[in-house]
């Protein structure tokens, strides 16, 4: 790459979510002034929180493992007052709710998770078996080694048919949004190492403050929301609205890859995964503990509930809980039509009170996730140099996780230093 002909230390980066933030913070800590272009009418990208009649809405249910390498280090753990759920699921099976648990967090638990019908004695070992392959060396070498699909490694493992469809279908196909598990190998015991060695959290105020707390590190004027970039001109952009920013010294794309792709006149990656969730406000929890509820039945086409209030009671308001309920893909039906068959499922969990829930509020994400089947992280860190003084991140250059759009932001960064250093 030849040397940049600016002697300007402002770099344009077209997009606010995490790897936006993170490539800014990085640039404005080694003497540069990011400036960040923003569509949409704030900061996070797909991390994000609506406040809806006093509850917080997560657009789609996330979480934070604080176990993220990258997290631990961009974050303040502390001021984001992270809540905490319980280490492991309850998995409606066979009509009812069996309780699986983390036995090396929760020892007490151990035998209850052993003697569950979800899976055999055998099964319960393989976990352990598991844990201990995705847990050995560094994190590194976990990208090295032979990539399959998530399913094809799970037998590999020898775990029955009945253990992975009652239990790794629903808590795999909520995380990497893939009941199929077609995912990447490499993705999943990178997802179950960061399971395993942190806890699984949210914020007290939302899965949004965790970009809010990165901005805020950034000098003020440097985000600009409610722009979006019509093409790339010569070190700079050309905006929808015919402004034209130019004389930087650099160019960062950190969209994800179909807006990503629109720039840069590239071809449209393939699809990406979808999600679908529906918020309810109910009078009183339907359960009790702060934990996840799976769908082992395969029964549909809820894949995942939450009381999340009952992990964050912020989440709420006094005396009100907040119930997410999360459906793999986009379904054709109508929000109102997806409602009453969502209710339907919700009803034969927890009874008829579940129809005097109030509906607050749908949200149809059809680019939740990049597409993780392989060759998806071969090699795990994708190249984030376009050409000079362009440059490209986000979650589609690496892992499909908030540390995957950290560790992207933060690479494009050091190349974008790399190249006009030299």
């Amino acid at each position: 790459m030849g040397n940049t002909t600016t002697d300007t230390k402002e770099i344009l980066i077209i997009g606010a979510g995490l790897a936006g933030l993170c490539c800014a913070r990085h640039l404005y800590e080694s003497g540069f002034s990011p400036i960040i272009i923003e569509a949409s009418d704030g900061v996070g990208g797909r991390v994000r929180t609506d406040n809806v009649e006093g509850f917080l809405l997560d657009r789609g249910f996330q979480v934070l493992l604080t176990a993220y390498p990258e997290a631990k280090r961009m974050l303040d753990y502390g001021a984001l007052n992270l809540r905490p759920f319980f280490p492991g699921a309850l998995v409606h099976y066979r009509g009812q709710f069996c309780k699986l648990s983390d036995p090396f967090r929760q020892p007490r638990e151990a035998i209850t998770t052993l003697m569950s019908p979800v899976g055999s004695v055998f099964d319960k070992f393989c976990i352990a078996k598991l844990r201990k392959r995705a847990c050995a060396g560094p994190l590194s070498d976990l990208f090295q080694r032979r990539e399959t699909t998530t399913l094809q490694a799970l037998r590999a493992y020898g775990f029955s048919e009945g253990m992975i469809d009652g239990f790794f279908r629903p808590y795999l196909g909520g995380v990497m949004l893939d009941r199929d598990l077609n995912a990447s190998s490499r993705m999943f015991e990178f997802v179950f190492r960061m399971f395993a060695q942190g806890d699984t959290v949210v914020p007290a105020e939302g899965m949004g403050a965790i970009p809010k707390q990165l901005a805020a590190r950034l000098p003020a004027d440097t985000i600009r929301t409610g722009v979006r970039v019509a093409a790339l001109a010569d070190r700079g952009v050309v905006l929808e609205n015919g402004e034209s920013l130019q004389g930087a010294a650099a160019v960062v794309i950190a969209t994800d890859g179909r807006e990503a792709a629109r720039i840069l006149g590239q071809p449209e990656p393939p699809p990406g995964r979808g999600v679908t969730c529906l918020y309810f406000a109910a009078d009183g929890p339907p359960i009790k503990e702060p934990m996840l509820m799976l769908d082992g039945d395969g029964s549909g086409p809820v894949n995942n509930i939450c009381v999340i209030s009952q992990v964050a009671p912020s989440y709420a308001p006094v005396n009100q809980s907040l119930v997410s309920a999360s459906v793999i893909g986009i379904p054709q039906k109508s929000d109102a039509d997806l409602e009453d068959v969502v209710r339907g499922q919700m009803a034969s969990w927890f009874g008829p009170d579940v129809y005097k829930w109030r509906h607050l509020r749908t949200y149809r994400i059809s680019n939740a996730l990049p597409d993780q089947s392989p060759p998806a992280l071969e090699p795990a860190e994708r190249p984030v140099t376009v050409r000079e003084g362009v440059y490209v991140c986000g979650d589609h250059r690496d892992t499909a996780s908030i540390q995957g759009a950290m560790v992207s932001g933060r690479r494009a960064a050091e190349a974008l230093l790399k190249d006009l250093q030299e």
